[in-house]
């Protein structure tokens, strides 16, 4: 006989857009506790998601709970502007003592999009300047304006035609070194080069408002840049007057071990957008800079509707105040840095294993042919279907899908990172026995 949940995934194709509805695994569960989710088929899931970056001290803390439930019994819905509240003004404070520099005031929206979508505004606003440049391989958003600077993937543009205001330059890429010269000399100078020929040729800086980017290469695979490269293109940002966004929206709120990636990178945006963890799974976000930028912003130039919603902001009150007294952000070094001492035992086991991408608890995981050294994006999605049979939760990135995101809960242990990675090297293991086989045959 057919049960009630076998019924809703059938009729699933036609009630819910499958662009969304067909993303990988779309696994059916009906509880998430900790680091874990809970599946229909009554089997505990690892979650190394976090679902993508946004549950940093795990689903459904106590806390978190807590003051959802006591946030409603006051306030459900805003708008901010129309009405003020206790939780949005405490928030703006508490964000204004854990971000870098002068980054002290806040435009409250929903979603990362529209942190990017606000960013971009607030930038050309000011500088009444036309265009923005940004970095091929970052993802921003599948909204309109954010779209118009994301590139990770060439899919996401088909046939939208986002604004021409853009201009694109070469991200980090440490992996193109030729042989013989210093990693770290050839990107700064590469970039220095890249950002020549774009003021020479397409646009001159005097018409750029911004440049945009992600401190660490998120959707797009996971690369870690150097340090001094983002501290390159804060530089040449200040020689042209041109303002520095940087999307913190998968970096922020302890991913990367400080607060945020501009912290651990030592580089302070002019502005930030900032999501996903801010609020443990609720809908919130926050376009971020100085008093004396966002100032010029007059009333009615930008708004919302959602933003800044009263329960969301408690929640982003309780998220703060568990990262402090559980010490997140030195969990997160401590086993992000573990991790890595693992993943690279097992990449000496694995000819499919690449590079192994990592700061903090935001870890990517190559997969190649090893054949040819190539991406190996189908051979991937074997990997995590695998790794899910036996219980625990990857995703992907990367331009061809390549690289396995490995993003769990700050609140993991060494013991559940243990646990995970035991399964990854079986399931490893069981991906390239096939392609022996294969070989054989």
């Amino acid at each position: 006989m057919e049960n009630k949940w076998d019924h809703l995934v059938k009729n699933m194709p036609n009630r819910l857009a499958p662009s969304m509805a067909k993303d990988h695994p779309n696994l059916p569960v009906v509880k998430e506790e900790g680091c874990y989710y809970y599946g229909v088929d009554g089997k505990r899931y690892l979650d190394f998601t976090s679902g993508i970056a946004v549950t940093n001290v795990g689903h459904r803390h106590p806390k978190i709970v807590q003051a959802i439930k006591d946030a409603a019994d006051g306030l459900m819905h805003g708008p901010s502007g129309v009405i003020m509240y206790e939780t949005i003004l405490r928030l703006a404070d508490e964000l204004a003592e854990i971000l870098p520099g002068d980054l002290d005031c806040f435009f409250f929206a929903n979603s990362g999009a529209e942190a990017i979508e606000g960013a971009i505004k607030l930038a050309k606003y000011v500088t009444k300047r036309p265009y923005v440049v940004s970095f091929t391989g970052c993802f921003h958003g599948r909204s309109l304006g954010a779209l118009s600077v994301t590139t990770s993937k060439s899919k996401y543009r088909k046939f939208i035609q986002p604004s021409g205001l853009t201009y694109q330059v070469p991200y980090a890429n440490v992996k193109e070194c030729p042989k013989g010269l210093d990693p770290e000399s050839y990107v700064i100078e590469k970039l220095e080069k890249d950002f020549a020929a774009l003021f020479s040729h397409q646009v001159t800086p005097e018409e750029v408002a911004c440049v945009i980017l992600e401190p660490v290469l998120g959707e797009g695979g996971y690369i870690v840049p150097p340090k001094a490269w983002l501290k390159k293109v804060r530089e040449i940002c200040d020689r042209h007057n041109i303002l520095l966004i940087f999307d913190e929206v998968q970096t922020g709120f302890g991913r990367t071990g400080e607060w945020f990636a501009a912290q651990t990178f030592n580089v302070t945006p002019d502005i930030m957008a900032i999501a996903k963890g801010i609020a443990n799974g609720l809908p919130l976000s926050a376009t971020v800079s100085s008093s004396e930028l966002m100032k010029q912003w007059p009333l009615g130039s930008h708004g919302t509707t959602f933003g800044g919603n009263p329960i969301a902001c408690s929640v982003g009150l309780a998220v703060l105040e568990v990262m402090k007294e559980e010490n997140l952000l030195e969990n997160t070094k401590i086993m992000g840095s573990y991790a890595v001492q693992q993943l690279e035992r097992i990449k000496e086991r694995h000819s499919v294993v690449g590079s192994i991408r990592a700061v903090g608890l935001m870890i990517g995981i190559e997969v190649i042919d090893p054949k040819t050294g190539e991406p190996d994006g189908k051979g991937l999605l074997k990997i995590l279907d695998l790794a899910l049979e036996k219980g625990v939760l990857f995703y992907l990135c990367g331009n061809h899908s390549e690289v396995i995101r490995m993003i769990p809960p700050l609140i993991v242990t060494k013991e559940q990172i243990d646990e995970g990675l035991q399964i990854l090297d079986e399931a490893l293991t069981e991906y390239e026995a096939t392609l022996m086989n294969l070989v054989e045959n």
